[in-house]
Order: structure tokens, then C-alpha cells, then sequence
């Protein structure tokens, strides 16, 4: 079986600012931008796309045209993918529950994407620095609310 494991971060109105930086910090590229405003209306009767473009549903997606419905990111062979949250849902502009950890061959490596990540962290929870399973590792929160573990040059069992 093959299978890959994408994270799809949802924001709360500002996904393309934070993809920008991402594609930055991260040295990935953006392949494909989706706007609410392209989407199309959902077929006569179609259950479950509401605020998709649809003029009849009872929330007012107008504001949404702009905002990004679907974008990818492809950073050497992995993706994140993401989206600013309708009004229908609510969104407390942090992500919690979970990380995103990357994983790097060199601790010099991961060291220069924490730097980069860290030009906008809210927090640091851990900085850069060697621990027992790695060369480099360190925990930090940016502010649009994503955490991120860097681990780079990990230490082989003997």
C-alpha cells in the first residue's frame, strides 16, 4: 500500500499570507491557489455545499470571494495544503491538538528553516539545540497559529 499524509491547515482569513511566508521559510513552491469567487454553485439539490457559490444558502459567502478556498504547497517531496474558514464554521485562529514536524538529514538544515519560521513565532517552546534523539531540535508557534517541531540530524541508535 502507498500513501501520503498531507496536513490541510485551516485560518481564520489570513491562509495566503501564511503560505506566502511558508513558501519562504520552508524554500517551497505554491502550486495551485483557489479563490471562494471561482467556485462554482453546487448542482440543483446537491446536500452539503452550502457557501460553495450558491445564492440560495442562507449565508453570506460575498466576503469570502478573495479568501482562499484551496491552496498547495509543495516543499521538497511533502505538501501542505490550507484554507481561510467560512463563516458558517467557527475558527479561534489557532490550530490546536497537533504539530507539524519536519524532518531534515542535517541539524544545519533544520536549524536554518527554525530560524526562518521563527522570524514570525509567537512563542518558542523549545529553541534550536541538540537533544538525545536528535542533533538539532526545536518547538515553536507562529502567528497564525500553526506549531511546528524541526528535527534535523538524527542520532542512530547504537
Amino acid at each position: 500500500m502507498s500513501m501520503t499524509i498531507t496536513p490541510y491547515l485551516h485560518f481564520k482569513d489570513n491562509c495566503e499570507e501564511a503560505f506566502k511566508f511558508y513558501e519562504k521559510a520552508l524554500g517551497g513552491k505554491i502550486l495551485m491557489v483557489n479563490r471562494f469567487k471561482e467556485a462554482p454553485p453546487p448542482p440543483p439539490g446537491a446536500a452539503g455545499n452550502e457557501g460553495c457559490g450558491d445564492p440560495s444558502t442562507s449565508v453570506d459567502m460575498s466576503a469570502m470571494g478573495e479568501k482562499i478556498m484551496h491552496i498547495r504547497l509543495q516543499a521538497g517531496n511533502a505538501y501542505i495544503m490550507g484554507s481561510d474558514t467560512p463563516p458558517m464554521f467557527q475558527h479561534s485562529g489557532k490550530i490546536e491538538g497537533c504539530s507539524i514536524a519536519l524532518g531534515f538529514e542535517s541539524a544545519e538544515e533544520g536549524e536554518k528553516v527554525f530560524k526562518a519560521l521563527s522570524e514570525r513565532a509567537t512563542t518558542i517552546t523549545m529553541p534550536y539545540g541538540e537533544t538525545f534523539w536528535a542533533k538539532g531540535f526545536g518547538m515553536l508557534d507562529d502567528e497564525f497559529g500553526v506549531s511546528w517541531m524541526v528535527n534535523g540530524g538524527e542520532k542512530l541508535a547504537p
